[in-house]
């Protein structure tokens, strides 16, 4: 008989959150530890919908975060470029007060939410971190996109590499956020400024910056002040005057999803199930999705039914598939959209943008899919 219920493949953000959440089910979990990498100062930040926030209330983690690692986004501006024959930018704009939501995200420090998950996972009886593999009826695997455990399985990757490197970094303003979130679509490149109260209330951000290859290698190849300049002239100075206050950070930018999410006594979850473009700020939210599904599918099993069984992980999988792959359809069409550089498609776009912008019902329905993402 097995010692664990289940055994958790990686213990980053959403290993983690499902080890919370399976054990507040009562299950017996075993937590694989992720090796230790070198120290290196995380800058990442991450946009959570409405139905994350929701889930890590639930397993304590959110009361948990220091009051200044979470921040909420009240206002999201979307500016294209500029249509041929014309100066003013596309835009499309969404309020918190206009959607009838306390705030449309939360901005949260990455680094804090891990520290969060750790201490409640210490202190979770029914969570025994292992270094080794431990025999268990079920193991879910949030190893990430490079996941081993995935490809022993032979579960096949698909994956289009997009030829672009996502840029993250800290910044601090000259001006109040005001918890206004920023978000540029121009050809070939998508930058988002996300109002963050860390390191210095009030002013800061914190930057993701899509490019091309090329132009990202051109970027960390600059100096502090030759990167900010380009920043700056890249944000048109609508955030401030800008400064950096931390290290930058690359990595190259894919969309991919496992071909098989499930079988006898096995799942995937975050990104060891699926990959989407940061454009929209949804990859964790779609992981911590996984996490919430999963967890009230083994919950709500008919009690003969053990967690590995096949078929109850095939509802998992047929819950999950169609909102992500819809999520990372979404996203992989707007960056071709916008990445377009045919000055017609620019203008059609641009277009589209203020038209949306004047259409309450259709904000209204993108917002609801983003809260509940």
């Amino acid at each position: 008989m097995n010692r664990y219920d289940v055994f958790i493949r990686g213990s980053g953000i959403v290993g983690k959150a499902l080890a919370l959440a399976l054990a507040k089910a009562g299950l017996g979990v075993a937590l694989g530890r992720t090796p230790a990498r070198a120290a290196a100062e995380d800058v990442r930040t991450y946009a959570l919908s409405a139905r994350s926030v929701a889930l890590l209330r639930s397993v304590k983690a959110w009361d948990a975060l220091p009051p200044d690692a979470a921040t909420p986004v009240y206002d999201m501006r979307i500016e294209g470029d500029a249509a041929a024959g014309t100066t003013l930018p596309g835009v499309l704009q969404f309020s918190a007060w206009e959607q009838q939501v306390g705030e449309l995200a939360w901005i949260v420090d990455a680094a804090a939410l891990e520290d969060a998950l750790s201490q409640l996972v210490r202190f979770q009886p029914h969570v025994t971190e292992v270094e080794a593999a431990m025999p268990a009826a079920l193991t879910a695997i949030c190893e990430g996109k490079e996941s081993a455990a995935r490809e022993a399985l032979g579960v096949e990757w698909q994956r289009h590499a997009y030829g672009q490197t996502a840029i993250a970094a800290r910044l601090a303003s000259d001006r109040p956020h005001r918890g206004i979130a920023r978000q540029w679509f121009r050809s070939p490149d998508v930058l988002a400024l996300l109002p963050f109260d860390r390191p210095e209330a009030g002013g800061s951000y914190g930057l993701v910056w899509s490019v091309p290859e090329a132009r990202a290698a051109e970027l960390m190849g600059l100096d502090e002040a030759g990167f900010m300049q380009a920043l700056q002239e890249a944000s048109g100075g609508a955030a401030g005057a800008l400064s950096l206050r931390s290290a930058r950070v690359a990595w190259p930018l894919s969309l991919a999803q496992a071909s098989r999410w499930s079988g006898p006594g096995w799942v995937l979850l975050g990104d060891a199930a699926h990959v989407v473009h940061p454009l929209a700020g949804q990859g964790l939210n779609l992981g911590l999705a996984d996490v919430d599904a999963l967890a009230r599918v083994l919950r709500e099993r008919e009690p003969w039914r053990p967690v590995g069984d096949e078929k109850l992980l095939r509802r998992y999988e047929r819950e999950r598939a169609a909102p992500t792959w819809a999520m990372g359809r979404v996203t992989d069409g707007l960056l071709h959209l916008f990445a377009a550089p045919a000055a017609p498609l620019r203008e059609l776009r641009n277009s589209g943008l203020g038209l949306v912008n004047q259409l309450s019902p259709v904000k209204r329905w993108l917002t609801r899919r983003a809260l509940d993402s």
